[in-house]
């Protein structure tokens, strides 16, 4: 046996004929390089009632200790702009977040798991489901929580839940139908930056976007396309061109 024969786990020269030692070593290499699921990935799996589900959950790239201290910094400082200026800056910051965090939530290049995510039995359609509820709920909570703290109106601090939903529903579909969350982000970015301006020159306001019924609409007709568009690609079968 020389070295590569132990880096590769190939035995052409030893052992019985009867005995499959290439299994063998593949058992082996798969109990020392098995990750064991922490506490979140147990509780998940008995949630959601699928172990490998639960796999693919807790390693959403947006859903990693990184990423949540990001956002949770950037609310943090919306929050303390809103109190020295009295500008909901965690209205006007909390979609556009949303929307990146929906963007990184899934797809090849940036997902640890997802080579796991295509060899489950459980389909793409359902692990970009979960990923993105539990990223949206996320954000959200944070987003409500930071506008709570900075004494934001209620009717500013729940007006930005629709238009957030729009624009994670635009980026989801972007990055989706591209394959690259850059492009998702770049999508849920541009989309929320034209609401606001056209909220500006409509009223004469920022928050326009956030306050306004006239984007209700606009709002829930964008969620629902861009839905629907998320649907119609996660349904080509893996594997096809």
């Amino acid at each position: 046996m020389n070295g590569d024969d132990l880096l590769t786990g190939r035995h052409d020269d030893a052992g019985p004929p009867d005995v499959d030692l290439d299994r063998v070593w593949l058992g082996v290499a798969a109990q020392v390089w098995r990750r064991r699921p922490g506490p979140v990935e147990r509780a998940a799996g008995r949630l959601l009632r699928s172990p490998g589900l639960a796999r693919a959950l807790v390693t959403t790239p947006s859903l990693l200790l990184g990423w949540v201290i990001a956002t949770t910094v950037v609310l943090i400082a919306g929050a303390g702009f809103t109190l020295s200026t009295g500008r909901p800056w965690v209205a006007l910051l909390a979609p556009a977040v949303a929307a990146s965090g929906i963007a990184y939530a899934y797809g090849p290049g940036i997902d640890p798991a997802w080579e796991l995510s295509q060899s489950m039995a459980v389909s793409d359609r359902m692990v970009l489901l979960v990923r993105a509820l539990a990223v949206f709920g996320l954000n959200a909570a944070l987003g409500l929580a930071a506008s709570a703290a900075s004494g934001a109106a209620a009717a500013v601090t729940f007006g930005w839940l629709l238009p957030m939903t729009a624009m994670c529903a635009l980026a989801l579909a972007a990055a989706t139908v591209t394959q690259s969350p850059n492009i998702g982000v770049a999508a849920g970015a541009t989309g929320w930056v034209i609401a606001v301006l056209s909220g500006k020159s409509a009223d004469g306001q920022f928050t326009a976007a956030i306050t306004s019924t006239s984007f209700v609409v606009p709002y829930l007709a964008l969620a629902v396309c861009c839905g629907a568009v998320v649907l119609i690609v996660t349904r080509i079968p893996r594997g096809t061109p």
